[in-house]
């Protein structure tokens, strides 16, 4: 087993971590120097002296980056899981400790440090994980607790599939959680101690930078799902009034909001580009369309033709209540 410590611009409290985890575990400990630079060079080699092994970057390429190397590095050394945690301090050894037990326990889980939050929490801490844990439930249907903790262990099947996941930088850990469900991969969690030292002002989280490259793939649907139902809210209109069917209407706007939809979300949302990729999502894709479709006509037609809704009112809230359904179903099931 080995632990991984990713850092950028330290201070003491990366060596007082290493000395006590030292003191606590036979774990090989592994601390990435994410280009720190030469200022922060003399804190890189009281670790070493410490005994740990440290990777280093000549630029800062970003937390992501930093955890797949040491990641890679776990993985060519025939590491037996890895346990990740922070620089900073905030995570505790026997937390640590608890976490590399979990692993041993769940042989092919993802397993979170998951923090209560009780206590004194930073506002921004709060609102940023109340955030995501919100977005990551209501895209997934699944509720984690904790969804930006940095103290997560990974047994060693799991190493190559972590090489694999997309982001360099904070995004990189939200990508986990996303992909692991499709991936077959559980997450399991583990409560640990909630602590935030000096109102985490060591961290060097950018909440806008950082929060839009997280919610990035979330985001990115969105803009792809609202040009697409631009495309099918006018041409309903158009095909109701050309027609006078709402079934017809609804057929014809949805079969090219939907193609239109598809394009976008293949090659820029899900970023599957390739054309062997194509042969399997597309199937899905217009199997869901097809469903989406049949309950788009029966709440377009509860709400416009039974309860007398008017058709623009009785449209949008139709579309609000699909769209996070439609997001889950192509993460989970087509791309």
């Amino acid at each position: 087993m080995m632990i991984l410590i990713p850092s950028y611009e330290p201070d003491k409290r990366l060596v007082d971590l290493v000395k006590r985890l030292k003191e606590t575990t036979r774990a090989r400990i592994i601390v990435v120097d994410d280009g720190s630079g030469e200022r922060y060079q003399a804190i890189f080699n009281e670790v070493r002296e410490a005994g740990c092994i440290v990777l280093t970057h000549r630029s800062n390429e970003g937390k992501g980056s930093a955890l797949k190397t040491g990641i890679r590095y776990a993985q060519e050394h025939g590491s037996k899981g890895i346990v990740c945690a922070d620089s900073d301090g905030q995570h505790l050894p026997e937390d640590i400790t608890r976490i590399m037990l979990a692993v041993h326990r769940h042989p092919m889980a993802m397993v979170l440090g998951s923090r209560q939050f009780t206590g004194h929490v930073p506002l921004r801490s709060r609102f940023g994980n109340s955030t995501t844990r919100f977005v990551y439930k209501a895209v997934t249907g699944t509720s984690v607790q904790d969804t930006q903790t940095g103290l997560r262990g990974y047994p060693p099947e799991l190493l190559p599939w972590l090489l694999q996941v997309p982001g360099e930088r904070f995004e990189y850990e939200m990508n986990m959680l996303l992909e692991a469900p499709q991936a077959g991969y559980p997450i399991v969690e583990v409560p640990i101690e909630t602590v935030y030292l000096e109102n985490n002002k060591s961290s060097h989280f950018r909440p806008l930078a950082d929060s839009a490259r997280i919610y990035l793939p979330f985001l990115k649907f969105c803009m792809s799902s609202g040009f697409a139902a631009m495309i099918d809210f006018i041409l309903l209109l158009v095909l109701q009034w050309a027609t006078g069917s709402l079934l017809a209407a609804v057929i014809g706007a949805r079969l090219c909001s939907s193609i239109f939809n598809y394009m976008m979300n293949r090659n820029y949302v899900f970023a599957q580009g390739k054309l062997s990729a194509a042969y399997k999502s597309m199937p899905r894709y217009f199997t869901l369309v097809v469903i989406i479709m049949l309950l788009n006509y029966g709440v377009l037609s509860l709400f416009h033709e039974q309860l007398a809704v008017p058709i623009i009112i009785a449209k949008l809230l139709t579309e609000v209540l699909l769209f996070l359904f439609s997001y889950w179903a192509q993460r989970r099931f087509v791309y």
